[in-house]
């Protein structure tokens, strides 16, 4: 397994498959992209289905035990079942999807050899969903994590970003995913710092305090050293990556953009790396170089300043 220069192991791999979505939410940013969405026809700048297996074939010479699909929105391209498939034995698939297009298609993917699944499902209020999303799909989501539960991807995991346009729903979620055994809950904290309105943003700190007062018992997750909370028999899990050194010094993802572009950050953009026509060659010199220059975010590329706040440290600008 490759180690980088602040002995931080990549383990996993997150591979966007497309920036296309049927869905347009207020808070995306694309994988730290920006919104780049395109049209919703298959576009010639996504990776085909081989790159995407000669690149997880690749990796996985390296030890990179975990792939997370992403998009967009992963389950627009019709070769995902293909791609799963294809997935070398041993390495752990996950997805992450707004759910619409799970129903008949969930047992196709679950025989494929996906493992997990998350739904981006923001709030259980109908109106709350559709002016978050801008989509009317509240019952396709829905219907979307039965399909998932019925096919055996459980438990599902349900995505929901922590905002001043959802916190109000926190509690009914929790105890959503407390009443139904095969559901966990992430609340993912807003990152204005690549998704804008500064606005948006709520203290996690007093979302992390809330489940500390209701939680049966609490777990440390290794991965980006996390905190579970168990509250009334249902798990939930809080990201929270902003101006989190702890967060940082605990990443062990390598990103892929869905134009075969190597992402060592999620924050920069400036560390984008082009793995050519992606021959095995080029793939593990692009990785090697990759991970040889990946930075922990806060505490190394972004340091505080004499005033408490942030400022970039020039040693790793277009580093």
């Amino acid at each position: 397994m490759l180690v980088d220069g602040f002995g931080r192991e990549v383990s996993g791999v997150r591979v966007s498959l497309t920036d296309r979505c049927n869905f347009d939410c207020v808070y995306c940013h694309n994988e730290g992209l920006g919104d780049t969405r395109g049209p919703m026809e298959p576009a010639d700048n996504e990776m085909g289905t081989d790159d995407v297996v000669r690149f997880l074939e690749v990796v996985r010479e390296f030890g990179v035990e975990k792939v997370k699909f992403t998009g967009g929105e992963p389950m627009l391209r019709q070769d995902l079942a293909e791609i799963i498939r294809r997935t070398p034995d041993g390495m752990e698939t996950s997805l992450t999807t707004n759910g619409t297009f799970l129903p008949g298609r969930a047992e196709e993917l679950r025989a494929a050899g996906l493992d997990r699944v998350n739904v981006s499902q923001d709030a259980l209020d109908r109106e709350a969903f559709a002016e978050i999303t801008k989509a009317g799909a509240y019952d396709k989501v829905l219907e979307g994590v039965e399909a998932a539960l019925d096919a055996g991807l459980d438990p599902v995991k349900l995505n929901m970003v922590v905002f001043d346009g959802t916190a109000e729903f926190i509690p009914e979620m929790v105890e959503h995913v407390g009443d139904n055994s095969g559901l966990r809950l992430q609340l993912i904290e807003y990152m204005p710092e690549i998704a804008g309105h500064p606005e948006w943003a709520i203290d996690i700190a007093r979302v992390h305090e809330w489940l500390d007062e209701r939680a049966d018992r609490i777990e440390h997750r290794e991965m980006h050293d996390r905190r579970r909370y168990w509250v009334d028999g249902g798990m939930v899990e809080i990201v929270d990556p902003v101006e989190n050194e702890t967060f940082c010094a605990n990443c062990h993802r390598v990103r892929v953009t869905h134009e075969g572009y190597l992402k060592g950050c999620l924050n920069r953009n400036d560390d984008l790396r082009p793995m050519g026509e992606m021959s095995r060659d080029e793939i593990r010199t692009t990785f090697r170089e990759v991970v040889d220059n990946r930075v922990p975010y806060y505490g190394e590329y972004m340091i505080r300043d004499g005033d408490g706040g942030w400022e970039v440290n020039e040693e790793y600008v277009g580093a």
